[in-house]
């Protein structure tokens, strides 16, 4: 009997059904495990000739599964190159192992996706585009669409491959010493980078005047930029203590800075009766 080898092809489908439909029939009691399962189809369709076997091994697949969907992709190729070794008679390969490597990887893989993909370089590839649209320029706009998608893709494309040739052997790869010494270290490189970000691109000043003295210039006598880090620390402890989302942190902001103006601590340096001839 020759040895079941899953196509190129078949590995490609399977990939690009991950990429586009990993939160297909998302719900809170399944999270991504229907888009896993329609991910891993092929896989099994190609591997198995049966439809009852394949509706036996599709099975090991239902149970709850959500992760980082990017890195998670290495996943789903850890698991086609474990479903092959099966398939071929691997007997230490069963629906236990599968899900207890599934389970397994999707908490941790979800803490670095998170913190090196979400809170890292989506950041990173956002300040770059911020400061291409300056002056009203489209060109950040076509820059985060074109870079995000190829690198997006590249990463997603890489890992799944890297995990299904690796096959369960890619467990110490992905959450070994060096992987996480490497990990913390991007990691602290991008509180880094996302700190200048916020001191390069927010900006408060109060225009507060008491007998004739600005505290706006005493503040910078003792603190330059203080009222700035203070903002920034607000909005960072809104949403990670008071787990308060991006938009009602922004609508506060809004409310915080109209507030100011009517009371006169803000200034926003409008002139509208000049500018009207008035």
């Amino acid at each position: 009997m020759s040895e079941k080898r899953v196509s190129k092809a078949t590995l490609n489908k399977s990939f690009w059904r991950w990429f586009y439909g990993n939160l297909t029939c998302f719900t809170q009691e399944h999270m991504q495990t229907f888009g896993y399962m329609w991910s891993m189809l092929p896989i099994i369709q190609e591997l198995y000739p049966t439809v009852e076997e394949q509706a036996e091994k599709l099975h090991t697949y239902y149970p709850f599964f959500n992760t980082e969907p990017q890195i998670g992709s290495i996943v789903v190729g850890i698991t086609a190159g474990l479903e092959e070794s099966r398939a071929n008679g691997n007997a230490e390969i069963d629906d236990e192992m599968i899900n207890g490597i599934r389970a397994g990887l999707m908490g941790p893989l979800a803490g670095i996706g998170d913190s090196l993909i979400v809170g890292t370089y989506i950041p990173i590839l956002l300040g770059i585009a911020l400061g291409l649209c300056d002056g009203g320029s489209p060109l950040g706009i076509f820059f985060y669409i074109i870079v995000w998608n190829a690198t997006s893709i590249w990463f997603q494309k890489t890992i799944y491959n890297r995990g299904y040739a690796l096959g369960g052997n890619a467990v110490e790869v992905i959450v070994g010493d060096r992987a996480t010494a490497l990990r913390e270290s991007a990691v602290l490189l991008g509180q880094v980078i996302v700190g200048a970000m916020a001191a390069s691109w927010v900006n408060i000043t109060t225009s507060f005047n008491v007998a004739g003295v600005t505290l706006q210039d005493k503040l910078d006598g003792a603190f330059p930029g203080v009222l700035t880090m203070l903002f920034v620390l607000l909005c960072w402890w809104l949403m990670s203590k008071k787990k308060m989302s991006a938009v009602k942190v922004m609508l506060l902001m809004i409310v915080i800075a109209f507030v100011g103006v009517l009371l006169g601590f803000f200034d926003p340096g409008l002139s509208y009766g000049e500018d009207l001839n008035i």
